[in-house]
């Protein structure tokens, strides 16, 4: 029997739903409490409580797929036992937040120019900080699943966590400037058409939203998740070299991931097609091209928060012997939750619940900021309490 059919006979999935109603709850507060337009805070804008969100998803992966938990202990221990180490590293990743946002926020108003109006322009700084952050989110993951600790595998922590942050926020500029920064130069009054060109994919795609980029970065990102929760790093885990990753490895992840993102941005881009008709530039709501490859994003990282669920709740069921046939069926309940999740978010129930716009398309809704602040909460459970109660020691 392998290793994972044993360890399914030791996991409890009643415990595990348990466990999962109750994220589920905590999540409905959180939400009540900071984005819900009848809460206390009302950060929804809903591009600041996205903007916001996103930061603090970014913080987190940063203290676990970046930084490895340095300078705090890789896993709990006598000195800081699981419940002090999760309460110190998601302080820790509330104040990153605090920094990241505010103080790169502070940086793009005032860079924007006089005389647009206080709201429209921090909606665009906020929009901008979306875009720069996801683009961080997209390469830190597929760093950690493709290219792991290469080339720094033989240093110490500290050097290691900066080597890679410095490079990531390098090739994080790198994608913000090809995939998003030509839009961000018109969302500012004066335009900043000094400093971008024109949107190299509006011949193509129907818009000069950044959008696209959004939804391409997401749905690749999918596939990264994807291969390293549910295909337990397979099949990039071929490519290494004494069980740690290679150029080669990381290389053909991105290429492969990416490739993967294409197509499905492509597919489901034809299924909104054929279900709500052709959209036209100009149109709006569930007409305008911009929205489509917006959604194509939101059902991605519905997608996304599926994997993540079925990995920490219920054990990365099923756990039969044999790769391929267990990956396969994972894959398969992760799109099966990832649609169940988009069913509920445009339900009735989310009118009351979330406090969301009914319908489809409408300028007021984000469906990725409660899947972010879901996806936030999980990774702090999973990650900074080190599962805890689900894992017991």
């Amino acid at each position: 029997m392998n290793e994972g059919a044993d360890q399914a006979k030791k996991f409890n999935y009643i415990f595990g739903l348990i466990n999962f109603a109750i994220i589920f709850g905590i999540v409905l507060l959180l939400w009540y409490i900071f984005m819900h337009p009848k809460g206390p805070v009302k950060l929804y804008s809903p591009m600041y409580g996205f903007s916001l969100i996103v930061c603090f998803l970014t913080a987190i992966v940063l203290m676990i797929n970046v930084a490895d938990y340095y300078p705090f202990p890789e896993s709990p221990s006598e000195k800081l036992s699981v419940i002090p180490r999760g309460i110190t590293l998601t302080v820790v990743s509330f104040i990153l937040m605090l920094f990241l946002f505010y103080v790169v926020f502070k940086s793009i108003m005032a860079a924007g120019g006089m005389g647009s109006d206080l709201y429209i322009a921090r909606e665009s700084a906020c929009m901008a900080l979306v875009y720069f952050f996801t683009a961080f989110l997209w390469l830190a993951l597929f760093w950690s699943v493709g290219f792991g600790r290469w080339p720094w595998h033989k240093v110490e922590r500290g050097l290691l966590a900066w080597s890679k942050f410095a490079t990531i926020i390098f090739f994080t500029t790198i994608v913000y400037a090809v995939l998003f920064h030509p839009n961000v130069c018109y969302l500012f009054y004066p335009p900043q058409t000094k400093a971008g060109v024109a949107a190299w994919w509006a011949s193509f795609t129907g818009t000069g939203s950044a959008y696209f980029g959004l939804g391409l970065a997401i749905s690749s990102l999918g596939w990264i998740v994807f291969s390293d929760l549910l295909w337990e790093g397979y099949p990039w885990k071929l490519l290494e070299k004494d069980g740690e990753g290679t150029f080669l490895k990381g290389v053909v992840t991105f290429v492969v991931t990416l490739a993967l993102g294409i197509v499905t941005l492509l597919i489901l881009y034809v299924i909104m097609n054929w279900f709500w008709d052709t959209p036209f530039e100009g149109g709006q709501y569930t007409d305008a091209p911009y929205f489509r490859y917006l959604h194509v994003g939101e059902v991605s990282g519905f997608f996304i928060l599926a994997a993540f669920i079925l990995k920490t709740y219920f054990n990365n069921f099923p756990n039969m012997r044999g790769l391929w046939p267990r990956a396969i069926i994972r894959t398969a309940i992760a799109i099966a939750g990832g649609i169940l999740f988009h069913l509920f978010y445009y339900s009735a129930a989310t009118v009351t619940l979330l406090g969301k716009v009914p319908g489809f398309g409408q300028p007021e809704d984000t469906p990725l900021v409660w899947t972010i602040l879901f996806l936030s909460v999980v990774m702090i459970q999973s990650g900074f309490f080190d599962g805890w109660p689900l894992k017991r020691r």
